[in-house]
């Protein structure tokens, strides 16, 4: 198993939470063998140009305070995205640190449904909306190369569509099951609306009442602190 975490680009260079947790990373209660942090950098922070919501050249530049390794790559190369993460993959496994991946791409449409970026970012829209999308490019790829055609290629399409298709479908009538939350289904693993074996916890009220005498007793020739001897004294 292997923690993902995935980000903004403004979230990952703004939000305390991202400091907070990396800097846990090698504590050795905290310790999870390294995470793998994928920054979907879509260069704009909501509405807000990179220079005025970062000090810093990248967005991942927080991850040099660790030393954590950084791949940047290209959103519109999905090998190059596939092979930076393969080796975030190798990093992490052979050093148990985070890593990062700095996945340069563009959000084509807004923030939300109430957001249009060509308010604030006209030139950089009118741009995203002559740019083929990432699968356009993929797709003219695979047959400049020869490695598919375009029948394949329509097949390909044909079969993804059908399958949400069917799956819309299949939606419809579906019912829940109890264990649809696990990711596996592990034997004797209780749910969130399940109750435990219930077993008794409670302690004999003697053992209680040896264990606040001994905590609040000085034991004979020990000197204590004179700021704690007058602690003491008011107790």
């Amino acid at each position: 198993m292997i923690p993902v975490l995935l980000h903004g680009d403004a979230a990952f260079a703004g939000q305390g939470v991202v400091y907070e947790t990396m800097q846990m990373g090698k504590v050795e209660d905290f310790d999870v063998g390294g995470t793998i942090h994928v920054i979907v950098n879509n260069q704009i922070g909501f509405t807000t140009n990179p220079k005025n919501s970062r000090s810093t050249p990248y967005c991942s530049d927080l991850g040099k305070a660790f030393n954590c390794p950084i791949f940047h790559c290209n959103g519109d190369d999905p090998l190059a995205v596939s092979t930076a993460m393969e080796t975030a993959i190798e990093w992490r496994h052979e050093w148990g640190s985070d890593v990062i991946i700095d996945m340069v791409c563009y959000r084509r449409n807004g923030h939300n449904e109430l957001d249009q970026p060509a308010f604030t970012q006209p030139i950089l829209y009118n741009k995203i909306r002559s740019h083929p999308s990432s699968l356009q490019i993929y797709e003219k790829r695979l047959l400049d190369e020869g490695t598919l055609t375009q029948e394949e290629v329509d097949e390909i399409k044909q079969f993804t569509l059908d399958s949400y298709e069917s799956d819309l479908e299949a939606s419809k009538t579906y019912k829940r099951k109890e264990d649809d939350w696990l990711s596996s289904h592990w034997s004797g693993f209780k749910g969130p609306t399940q109750l435990s074996r219930i077993r008794p916890t409670g302690v004999d009220i003697e053992v209680l009442r040896k264990i606040g005498v001994q905590a609040g007793t000085v034991p004979k020739g020990f000197k204590l602190h004179r700021q704690m001897e007058k602690v003491w004294l008011e107790i």
